[in-house]
């Protein structure tokens, strides 16, 4: 049973454990139409971007279940959303939250972005990016420029098109890039890079795309470090997942005002929903009475851990779910690609909010078994490009995640770049030359995207970061590793807030070699899933820290008042604490809140429900000097009394299963030679000998 809430606060947070952490569900509101409204008239009633006073990632959750359009841009202090109107305002106030304003004025915000393009493009005859852009392309002109690097290197290239079209018939289109580019079953593994998932966040395709142009320009000029990943590995990218969408952004008369007619800020596909109302039907993509909120939100549509939180089950919701998990052809044209090759690492990239998330994306799912190695190479990059690195969850549980998926399915490792500080499509010269290139100021003196990107291709051929199969085969025989499984996903959100039982699906997963006769190496991902592998924990090295008694200053402030105390957390040698545990009281007849930064002087946790006491549970405190902030809420003279108590770490969980590949050779006809099971962990190698004869039965 979900707790009481005060009249204009939320649920306290009980701290962002993973492993063991009781996962709540939040319930979102019924919605028949459009979730947001048109702005309002009044001088005062302007379109805002505003952040929303949420320091936990529970309490982010909340936010998200209010049915606002959320930015996607948060961090440890809270979320932004757009409030279009003071209705929006009136539900965020309902809700017991507050909020500082960012972006005062969008339309006029947007406005100042265009001009500034507008000058830019008039100015520089050639920028410093690879294709010496100086404008947003349209989708024709990704077209046009994958062709012409197809035209202009075509022993490094070969053109894509994903299985699957789009809700409106368009094809998918992409390039892979790599030294004998025409032969696809080659063995080398692959880093997919993608591009607008969403459809108004046009800085993704253009990063995307101009990796691309790098890697073949830098190639082509002879420099070893391009020559060596794209001789030993597979640059693939795909600019624009959604097609419809971006198209109709991309073309939109703009408003820049978020608004359910703003065509610009289209974010989902042109898919019609099952749950559309009859008032919302009828007319095109671009033009029809629900306006930019017809579709689904694809980066919650994957079948990994769908229907979970972050993810609305309304159908004018921008982060829309869809129908079924899977059900959109965009969608599961990504997973039909990465399914049919060896995709070890895959960045999906976004805007906005200077971020690198690794999975998982939902808290209640633990920290993936490959934690230190998904964070330790997202820090490295993050070194480069001056973004954050963190878990997914750690903003807000998103389920039906690209990377999600794609990870715990498949095991490649997967990310998510959410590009730029401040705006879906800010000035060019900002978001895509300064980004790409480092020339902005989080990036400081790193590369940017591009050295970031150049370090996930190098990790993506890494030995230790995926599995390889070597052997020997006869030439024109193919060998294939494959695998079929069922998974399960999220317990499904309903629109009343319950749940309903998982949903399975089915993955089948294959990788051919073609060989040239004599010794071969394929790399594959591991054999077993994550999903069953395990959940990362680490063994105590220390005795965890003697608890701590808080102390209270002396006085009560007044009410709506605060006072501070600190508390001292011990590193090794002298202790090994996995969780830190806040336990606060006070007498009947009084109210506290409590909130806790950390070192850094960022929220890591609060406690401000009707409980008393109020308990924070603070994992992995990293060693120094926290603060406790002491709110008096509703008056009294009572004073509180704490106490911090420390427990060791989780350890490891391991399921102790392991799954095959399924390893067949077969020659051109397709007559099977030879059939075998090959158990391959992360890092390892496994030798098959001559991998089509008959295995000798004993």
């Amino acid at each position: 049973m979900r707790p009481r809430l005060r009249s204009r606060r939320r649920l306290a947070v009980l701290g962002a454990t993973v492993t063991g952490a009781v996962a709540l569900t939040l319930a979102s509101p019924v919605v028949t139409g459009p979730a947001s409204g048109e702005p309002g008239n009044g001088p005062d009633d302007r379109v805002q971007v505003v952040k929303v006073d949420a320091p936990t990632v529970l309490q982010r959750n909340e936010v998200l279940a209010l049915g606002l359009d959320p930015t996607e841009h948060a961090d440890q202090n809270g979320i932004e959303v757009v409030l279009y109107n003071e209705a929006d305002r009136e539900t965020l106030r309902a809700a017991g939250f507050t909020w500082t304003v960012e972006v005062r004025d969008l339309e006029a915000q947007s406005e100042r972005q265009r001009e500034a393009d507008a000058a830019y493009a008039a100015r520089v005859a050639e920028s410093p990016l690879p294709s010496g852009r100086t404008a947003y392309r349209t989708y024709d002109e990704y077209l046009s420029d994958m062709r012409m690097l197809a035209r202009r290197y075509p022993g490094l290239t070969k053109p894509l098109t994903l299985e699957r079209r789009t809700v409106l018939g368009e094809p998918i289109k992409g390039l892979e890039i790599t030294a004998g580019a025409d032969r696809v079953a080659d063995g080398k593994p692959v880093f997919l890079l993608l591009g607008a998932h969403h459809a108004r966040e046009w800085p993704s395709s253009e990063n995307t795309i101009e990796f691309g142009f790098d890697m073949l320009q830098s190639y082509a000029a002879g420099d070893p470090r391009a020559e060596k990943l794209l001789g030993r590995s597979r640059l693939v990218i795909v600019p624009v997942v959604n097609v419809d969408g971006f198209k109709v952004s991309r073309g939109a008369e703009p408003l820049g005002d978020f608004s359910t007619f703003d065509y610009e800020m289209k974010r989902k596909n042109c898919a019609i929903s099952e749950s559309t109302p009859e008032a919302f039907l009828g007319g095109t993509c671009d033009e029809n009475p629900a306006g930019r909120l017809r579709g689904t939100d694809l980066n919650r549509n994957y079948p990994g851990f769908w229907g979970g939180g972050g993810a609305s089950p309304n159908w004018s919701s921008d982060t829309f779910r869809g129908d079924a998990p899977g059900s959109e052809p965009e969608s599961d044209a990504v997973r039909t690609f990465i399914s049919e090759r060896a995709v070890t690492m895959m960045i999906s990239n976004h805007t906005y909010s200077n971020l690198i998330l690794r999975p998982p994306a939902i808290a209640s799912t633990g920290k993936s078994p490959d934690e230190l190695a998904l964070k330790e190479l997202a820090d490295s990059w993050a070194a480069e490009n001056g973004y954050t690195s963190q878990a997914s969850y750690q903003l807000y549980d998103t389920s039906g995640s690209t990377e999600d998926w794609s990870y715990w399915i498949t095991g490649g490792f997967g990310y998510t770049f959410e590009i730029g500080p401040n705006s879906f499509h800010p000035a060019y010269e900002d978001a895509v030359v300064g980004e790409y290139t480092g020339a902005t100021e989080a990036a400081g003196n790193g590369g940017g995207n591009r050295e970031a990107y150049l370090q996930a291709m190098e990790a993506a051929m890494a030995p230790k970061y995926h599995s390889r199969i070597i052997g020997r085969a006869p030439a024109g025989r193919t060998v294939t590793v494959s695998k079929t499984h069922v998974s399960p996903t999220s317990p499904v959100l309903q629109p009343d807030g319950t749940t309903r039982s998982q949903i399975y699906f089915e993955d089948h997963l294959t990788t051919d070699y073609r060989s040239d006769g004599g010794r071969f190496r394929m790399d594959v991902n591991p054999s077993t899933r994550p999903l069953v592998a395990g959940r990362y924990g680490r063994e105590a090295e220390a005795p965890p820290q003697e608890a701590i008694t808080l102390t209270n200053p002396a006085g009560v402030p007044a009410e709506g008042e605060s006072e501070e105390t600190t508390f001292e957390v011990q590193g090794l040698p002298e202790a090994d604490n996995g969780f830190a545990r806040l336990s606060i009281e006070w007498p009947d007849g009084a109210d506290w809140d409590f909130y806790v930064t950390g070192p850094d002087g960022e929220t890591v946790g609060s406690g401000a429900t009707l409980d008393n006491p109020e308990v924070i549970t603070i994992p992995d405190p990293v060693a120094g000097t926290y603060t406790v902030t002491a709110e008096n809420y509703e008056g009294g003279a009572a004073e509180w009394a704490g106490e911090v108590s420390f427990s060791s770490p989780e350890p490891p969980q391991t399921s102790g299963i392991k799954e095959a590949w399924q390893l067949t050779c077969t020659d051109r006809d397709g007559k099977v030679y030879a059939s075998r099971r090959v158990v391959v962990d992360r890092g390892d190698v496994v030798d098959v000998g001559r991998a089509c004869a008959p295995r000798k039965r004993r």
